[in-house]
C-alpha cells in the first residue's frame, strides 16, 4: 500500500514531461526518416539501392539508440 502512495506522489515536473514528449517525437522522426529513405525511392538521393537500405538502416539503429539512451537517462 505504502509503495501505491510513493508512487503517485513522485509525478513527473511539467519540464519532464515536456523532454519526454520531445524525447518520443524525435524517436518517431527518425524512424519515418529511416524507413522513408529505405521504401521512397523518390526521395531525391542519388544512391543504389544497397547504399540506400544501409543509410536508413543506420538511421533506424540511431534512433533506436536515442530512445534507449533517453529512458536510461531518466
Amino acid at each position: 500500500m505504502d509503495s501505491i502512495n510513493s508512487n503517485n506522489t513522485k509525478k513527473k515536473s511539467l519540464k519532464e514531461r515536456f523532454l519526454l514528449v520531445i524525447g518520443i517525437l524525435f524517436f518517431v522522426l527518425y524512424l519515418v526518416f529511416g524507413l522513408a529513405v529505405i521504401f521512397w525511392k523518390g526521395l531525391g538521393l542519388d544512391m543504389s539501392d544497397t547504399y540506400r537500405i544501409a543509410f536508413g538502416g543506420i538511421i533506424i539503429v540511431y534512433a533506436f539508440l536515442r530512445f534507449i539512451r533517453f529512458f536510461q537517462k531518466s
